[in-house]
């Protein structure tokens, strides 16, 4: 199994904090190693948007919850927000191609199983 360092997608986080059948048996065993895995503040505010709107159901207490998960913080930077105009629009939703950036300059691999990441230079997981 690869050890890291990874970034969670927002289903990913979703999936874990909900424990559900969706969240893969390879996910899982990234999740519950010793391996480094980042959520990136790009998938807290997601959430918090489609939550706000109604779009989803998330607990109030991200902040405190995903460091308790061992999820690490992975805030996002002038170059990650610069580094997303380079990449090419196969993925419309910015949050992800948010995610697809920092993993690319952090040198991440992505826990995903969201087939439109596989069309970009990153690694997955």
């Amino acid at each position: 199994m690869t050890v890291g360092p990874f970034l969670a997608d927002t289903h990913i986080i979703l999936w874990s904090i909900s424990d559900d059948r969706r969240l893969s048996e390879h996910h899982r065993a990234v999740l519950a190693s010793e391996a480094v895995v980042f959520a990136s503040a790009a998938s807290v505010w997601e959430i918090a948007i489609k939550r706000s709107i109604g779009k989803l159901s998330a607990p109030d207490d991200l902040p405190t919850l995903l460091p308790r998960m061992q999820f690490q913080p992975l805030a996002v930077n002038f170059q990650h927000a610069n580094a997303v105009r380079d990449l090419p629009r196969y993925h419309g939703d910015p949050f992800d191609r948010m995610l697809i950036a920092q993993a690319q300059l952090e040198n991440l691999t992505i826990l995903t199983s969201d087939p439109h990441f596989t069309r970009y230079d990153v690694a997955l997981a």
